[in-house]
């Protein structure tokens, strides 16, 4: 697993990111303080504070550089 902090400021942003995370057959939990929710699910991101960084775990084992290389635009450096 691994984790690392994303920020989904806008509509569009969700959008392009649950429609990118969705083509990997792994699991993906987002982290907003006491709350956990599947990162696939549109519905369950908009229930979180999208104003502040969102931990995004990754539950993956081989393709970990693609999913990050894909996820790039979202991640907080």
């Amino acid at each position: 697993m691994k984790t690392v902090q994303i920020s989904l400021n806008s509509i569009d942003k969700v959008k392009s990111f649950v429609n990118e995370i969705t083509k990997y057959d792994y699991d993906f939990d987002l982290v907003s303080g006491r709350y956990v929710i599947d990162a696939k699910s549109i519905m369950g991101i908009f229930s979180l504070d999208l104003s502040k960084p969102i931990d995004l775990n990754i539950h993956a084992d081989g393709e970990m550089d693609a999913i990050l290389a894909a996820l790039d635009a979202y991640i907080i450096k």
